[in-house]
């Protein structure tokens, strides 16, 4: 449709420009118009296709030029990059070949300072065989003439020397000895009580009093009648369950328990606040309630042993000797509390180790375990001391701790030097006047007893009570007594001891026969 308008527009235009009144032949003329059409719209196209051309050419030329100077820059930039490198190659062997001349120059003047210092070493050497060989000449004729002097050989002679040599080096090396060793004594007592007080001076723990009952507060006597029980049953029943003797009396708001072990009056005590609290009290609940409390006495046992370990550093124990530590809270030893005392203990085998420049915590760990023998599940037949030990070993229990445990009263003999110090620590804690719940009256009184039944035997010198009354030492007269009748004597002395005598563990009687030969110079 555009076309046709076009097309119309310039066929008016030519009519009226040739001025025809008609139009003829509409049809020819009309492709002849258009055909021009296509012509003129042809070539301008044409031109601006030329122009768009020269247009996208010339902006490709510039590209193509931008392009050009850039590659051309870069490719100078690497030219003089490389230039310049090369340079400082050319630089540095230039620099090599300088150092390299010049130590060869250096090379050569050393080898030729060598080259004459060899030759006047080899001058000197020649010199020095000369003269050699001259002493020797003159040491051998040295020698031959003190040969023919001494009327000896040179061997017999050294033979001589070295002999004369030896007396000389033993009398000093004796009088060395003796001389240390006098001053060893004369400062060994001194050194020792200086650590043992150090030792005692820094440790301190409180004493507990133990006794063989546990009074029980209760709010008003109304309670006692329900303890006891219609006909006595439910007292009947306490006793039968816990194993310890309730006391009822006319005591105002007490009731008293009774037993040797401990541990079983705690079970009876915190049975009883139980059910006193709780308000039923009849057989049936009673045995509920202290197998109950059984169970937490267990339990309480087991973690006063972790915490004592806790608190001492002591790790890596057994299971069941840290459940034994926790007995020990519930066990005396003559009125010392045995989980006290082995603290004491331990603390004091710790610095006293290291005074003596020992291991500690190996040491506070002997101390700890030297009495866990008193507290066994079992009770066999033995010493508590070899029972501890036989109970180290079977926990695994390093050699120098089991030991110390079973040789703290003297039952095995001692291999390190850890035993001593736990011996020692032992009767510290233990063996002094005060420490153990007994009246100095009554302690005095039982070691003068001691000794007095001791020297009451023929033939008996001297007596001496030690260690708070555990060893009886008995001096007796060499011309009195032989040594079959000084073994004899001790025995009888024990067996006396035995049935007369009331005391703590065991004591030991120690019989001392000595010999003594006396002559004066005059």
């Amino acid at each position: 449709m555009t076309i046709t308008i076009i097309t119309g527009e310039i066929s008016m235009g030519l009519v009226s420009v040739l001025g025809i009144g008609t139009f003829i032949g509409g049809s020819v003329l009309s492709y002849f118009l258009f055909y021009l059409l296509l012509n003129k719209k042809k070539e301008t196209i044409i031109k601006e296709a030329e122009l768009e051309a020269e247009v996208i050419k010339k902006d490709k030329i510039l590209q193509a030029k931008e392009k050009f100077l850039q590659l051309k820059s870069e490719y100078d930039k690497n030219v003089n990059e490389r230039n310049s490198k090369i340079v400082q190659a050319e630089n540095r062997i230039k620099q090599k070949e300088l150092d390299l001349s010049r130590k060869f120059e250096e090379t050569q003047r050393t080898k030729k300072e060598v080259d004459v210092i060899r030759e006047n070493l080899s001058v000197q050497m020649d010199v020095v065989e000369k003269k050699h060989d001259e002493l020797e000449r003159v040491h051998r004729q040295h020698l031959e003439q003190l040969e023919a002097i001494s009327g000896m050989t040179a061997d017999e002679a050294k033979g001589q020397l070295v002999e004369s040599l030896k007396a000389e080096a033993k009398t000093e090396a004796m009088s060395f000895i003796n001389d240390t060793v006098e001053e060893a004594k004369m400062t060994a007592n001194k050194e020792a009580k200086r650590i043992v007080v150090q030792t005692i001076q820094r440790v301190a723990t409180e004493v507990a009093v133990e006794n063989s009952v546990t009074v029980f507060h209760i709010e008003s006597d109304e309670i006692k009648g329900r303890i006891i029980g219609r006909e006595g049953r439910n007292i009947r029943a306490l006793e039968a369950a816990t194993g310890v003797e309730i006391i009822v009396d006319d005591t105002p708001e007490a009731i008293i328990l009774s037993a040797f072990d401990p541990v079983r009056r705690e079970i009876a005590r915190l049975a009883i606040h139980q059910l006193v609290t709780d308000g039923r009290i009849h057989p049936a609940r009673i045995e509920e309630v202290v197998a109950k409390v059984q169970k937490q006495v267990e339990e309480e046992v087991i973690e006063v042993g972790k915490r004592t370990s806790i608190d001492l550093g002591i790790h890596g124990l057994h299971p069941e000797l840290v459940r034994l530590i926790g007995k020990m809270k519930y066990r005396s030893s003559y009125g010392q509390n045995l989980l006290q005392h082995s603290r004491e203990v331990a603390n004091l085998c710790s610095i006293m180790a290291s005074e003596l420049g020992l291991n500690p915590k190996m040491a506070k760990r002997a101390g700890l375990l030297h009495d866990i023998g008193k507290v066994p599940d079992d009770e066999p037949e033995l010493p508590h001391a070899i029972l501890g030990m036989k109970l180290a070993e079977k926990f695994k229990e390093k050699p120098e701790v089991c030991n110390a445990i079973g040789s703290h009263h003297d039952e095995t003999e001692m291999t390190t030097l850890l035993a001593p110090i736990v011996q020692v620590c032992d009767a510290i804690s233990g063996a002094r006047p005060g420490a153990r719940r007994e009246v100095v009256e009554a302690y005095i009184k039982r070691l003068k007893d001691l000794e007095a039944l001791a020297l009451s035997y023929p033939g008996v010198t001297k007596t001496f009570a030690i260690q708070a009354g555990r060893e009886l030492r008995v001096i007796v007269g060499s011309e009195k007594v032989s040594d079959k009748e000084a073994e004899s004597l001790s025995n009888d002395i024990a067996q006396k001891i035995q049935s007369e005598m009331t005391y703590p563990g065991q004591v030991k009687i120690t019989v001392i026969r000595e010999t003594r030969a006396i002559s004066f110079a005059k």
